[in-house]
């Protein structure tokens, strides 16, 4: 009976050590697992929220880009972006002339533009980070408005005071007036802001980024894309130039953010 008894008390024994083992192990193997996703170390991961920022060139300018993120299945998100951007012609070529203390300016520009769009869209992911070195590739594409605002362009000019000396003056680009060899340079940014014109205008975007950042939890992005600009309202940019309701520009840029649950 004793033998039966030590048995028993034995077997009860080893099974609660395993029992603690086990147990032991499991709560390691989830704080490790939580301290994974917390610090972003864990690929596999599926973070339902995202917000970036962006900076970028484009073939007409630059750009700065906000953009918020939601999954709606695991390889599919839902995207409302905010940028603004610069907009020039690409005949826009910096020229002085001979005067006295000459500076460069843009000969024939009518307007600066400059833009902001709204929109939204969908990504979808085409291939998924296997491991914390490898890239993510992913496409989107979106649909949204635009409001270009264009400051008519100021260039400086010689006149001559009563007393017979010469001083500079800013006035509005005149095409029909002005000659490159009676500017002197451009005037102040600050003239012409309460002279701007809106043009509103719808946009439509598709592209490709390559997200290539270690930590699961951040984004670090290299984006690349082609945009379509619409203005219903022709927009002038440069005199004896046609001024424009389609306007397509390719870029560039970098994205930066942060994804959470």
């Amino acid at each position: 009976m004793k033998i039966i008894i030590t048995f028993v008390l034995l077997t009860m024994k080893k099974l609660y050590f395993i029992f603690l083992s086990v147990l032991f192990c499991q709560i390691s193997f989830a704080q490790s697992t939580t301290q994974s996703i917390a610090s972003g170390n864990d690929p596999n991961v599926l973070y339902r929220n995202e917000a970036s920022f962006g900076i970028f060139a484009h073939s007409r300018g630059f750009g700065i880009n906000y953009m918020r993120s939601k999954h709606v299945t695991a390889t599919r998100k839902k995207l409302l972006e905010i940028e603004a951007i610069t907009l020039k012609h690409p005949k826009e070529v910096k020229v002085s002339n001979q005067a006295d203390n000459s500076k460069r300016f843009v000969y024939g520009k009518l307007n600066s533009v400059f833009a902001l769009r709204g929109g939204v869209g969908y990504q979808t992911t085409i291939y998924k980070k296997a491991d914390r070195k490898s890239v993510e590739i992913r496409t989107a594409y979106f649909l949204g408005g635009n409001l270009s605002f264009a400051k008519p362009s100021y260039v400086l000019v010689y006149r001559q005071s009563n007393f017979g000396t010469k001083y500079q003056e800013s006035v509005k680009y005149d095409p029909n007036t002005l000659t490159i060899d009676s500017i002197t340079g451009k005037g102040p940014w600050v003239d012409g802001l309460g002279q701007l014109s809106v043009y509103p205008g719808v946009y439509a975007k598709a592209n490709l980024s390559f997200e290539y950042g270690s930590y699961s939890n951040k984004v670090k992005a290299i984006e690349t894309g082609v945009i379509l600009d619409y203005y219903p309202k022709a927009l002038p940019m440069m005199a004896k130039n046609t001024p424009e309701s389609f306007i397509i520009t390719l870029y560039v840029g970098f994205v930066f953010g942060k994804k959470w649950f």
